[in-house]
């Protein structure tokens, strides 16, 4: 799915200006323990499978919602690995858009699904250890990706 209703027509009244918009962002492992990434059409850095949160949802059906839409996938959040805003989270798309993420990342586990992209949104989906992160669009600290909890722990001024 693209740009829902909501956003659409708030991007008519504003065009590409700034906005700052509520986000989700999954770290989802496979059982090797690998996160899966997707690059989309006319990209060449990767991503966490991400989205808005669209108005009445929750930041977890969110999460469930993209992941369903971006990957065929059904996961369950989990936990919160941490809330990244700011500069760092500023993004701008390739049609002009610019957004300034306030981003809540969940871990989260498979539940059922067969992977497959979609491929309005996605060119590609795979799964990479937390050794070996891909090229990513937005910025995280990579503590996000460990799969030792005790080292995701951390304060951030």
């Amino acid at each position: 799915m693209g740009m829902s209703d909501y956003y659409q027509n708030l991007r008519e009244k504003i065009g590409n200006e700034l906005v700052f918009m509520p986000g989700v962002a999954g770290i989802i492992r496979n059982e090797q323990g690998e996160i899966l990434f997707g690059r989309k059409h006319k990209e060449s850095t990767w991503g966490l499978i991400a989205g808005a949160i669209e108005l009445g949802e929750t930041p977890a059906q969110a999460m469930v919602r993209e992941a369903m839409e971006e990957t065929g996938l059904v996961i369950e959040p989990e936990r919160i690995n941490g809330v990244y805003g700011g500069e760092d989270q500023r993004f701008t798309y390739a049609n002009g858009h610019q957004v300034e993420y306030l981003t809540i990342v969940f871990e989260c586990s498979i539940k059922s699904g067969q992977l497959s992209p979609d491929h309005d949104e996605m060119k590609e989906l795979q799964f990479f250890s937390e050794h070996q992160i891909p090229p990513m669009a937005n910025h995280y600290p990579n503590v996000i990706f460990s799969s030792q909890q005790e080292e995701r722990a951390h304060f951030v001024k």
